[in-house]
């Protein structure tokens, strides 16, 4: 109905995840059970990992494995300037220094050109997939084996996303994915380290429960453990995997719905002069299609307050990914004197940039007629 408001994103839940919910709440084994164990061998396998390990979310996905590789004190690690701040945070909270890198105007992803060109060591390379959309992988690998780095992806967005013949979370040492409610898939919250590095993964599992070891000692009782590493509570509950565990049921259909709706609003969207559109392929990678960042003509012609109270207006829900640089929030900014005019690309970005729904919670119907009000809403913001 033409009416009905779109949202942005919205959590598409079946009766087997209320099914699945009410089976864990009834066994009263709401942590430490089976389901959590069954979603990670799933998840793997959908992904093609070795192994995964669930966790409270991703941004705990990304500070775990950081701090599991005693990345620290000294530490340099490169990370995109356009991001969501928890991919810079989770560097912060070990302690290591964010060196941050601006992106590529083609695709929003870290420019490798950039990344090569830095000066100093670097311990890791964070890149994000942005908007589901891998980075150049080759050249990033390329990059972090002259330096001596290790490769963590940041894959919040890029569940099923491809570079070549391997999925996101699969190229580096390990990838963090997230389950947040409006994503490609939920778990209410949570998250997922993939990676194909079995030690690793078993770090992992231990210090995301506080660094316990039952075996330790031989002790087999339960309650009685011993501690011999540092660790954390960064654990998924048995409801949130069994949420997990059912969405990955339907993950296919939720695929197929969102490169359906982005085909529908790109077609749309490309007719509209003066628009930027990132490709939902480039070079080897191939989108995820989390949404279509619509983004505006660099020289303010087209005004970005007036675009989204247009599509208000028209009951259009959008976003923006993502509201500033990282380098330039305060925190940032004021740490490490970061100033405007560093990082031109995520700059313009920032300002520019409208976050349009593909979600499977749409038609192709409602994917053309958020592309219509868009459409409208940019030709009222030009005159």
């Amino acid at each position: 109905m033409p009416d009905t408001p779109i949202p942005f994103g919205k959590p598409q839940l079946d009766t087997d995840v209320f099914d699945a919910v009410r089976t864990v709440l009834e066994s009263g084994m709401l942590v430490h059970g089976t389901v959590t164990p069954a979603f990670e061998a799933a998840f793997a396998q959908r992904i093609g990992a070795a192994e995964a390990v669930a966790v409270s979310s991703c941004t705990a996905g990304l500070h775990l494995t950081l701090f599991t590789r005693n990345i620290g004190p000294g530490d340099r690690v490169a990370v995109p300037a356009m991001t969501h701040v928890a991919t810079a945070h989770s560097v912060e909270l070990v302690g290591a220094e964010p060196v941050f890198i601006d992106v590529d105007p083609a695709t929003g992803n870290m420019d490798p050109a950039a990344l090569e060109a830095g000066e100093g060591p670097l311990a890791v390379i964070m890149p994000v997939h942005y908007l589901g959309l891998p980075c150049d992988m080759d050249r990033i690998l390329a990059v972090a084996q002259k330096k001596g780095a290790f490769v963590l992806e940041d894959c919040a967005l890029a569940v099923d996303a491809t570079w070549g013949d391997q999925k996101a979370g699969t190229l580096g040492l390990a990838g963090s994915f997230s389950f947040y409610p409006v994503k490609h898939m939920t778990s209410i919250e949570g998250g997922m380290v993939t990676t194909n590095d079995p030690a690793l993964a078993h770090e992992l599992r231990r210090r995301r429960a506080f660094g316990y070891n039952r075996a330790l000692g031989e002790r087999t009782r339960p309650g009685l453990y011993d501690v011999d590493i540092l660790g954390m509570n960064y654990r998924m509950s048995e409801v949130e995997a069994a949420v997990g565990l059912a969405q990955l049921t339907h993950l296919d259909d939720f695929m197929a719905d969102r490169s359906r709706n982005d085909a529908a609003l790109r077609a749309i969207l490309t007719r509209i002069d003066g628009l930027t559109l990132f490709p939902d392929t480039h070079g080897k990678a191939t989108s995820s299609h989390y949404c279509i960042n619509a983004v505006l003509p660099r020289d303010g012609s087209v005004s970005r307050d007036r675009v989204v109270d247009g599509l208000n207006a028209r009951k259009i829900g959008s976003s923006v990914h993502y509201p500033g640089p990282v380098p330039l929030f305060t925190y940032y900014s004021q740490k490490y004197g970061y100033k405007a005019g560093q990082f031109p690309v995520a700059e313009w970005l920032a300002d520019q940039t409208i976050s349009l729904p593909v979600g499977p919670h749409l038609t192709r119907g409602d994917a053309e007629r958020v592309g219509n009000a868009f459409q409208e809403a940019y030709s009222e913001a030009s005159r």
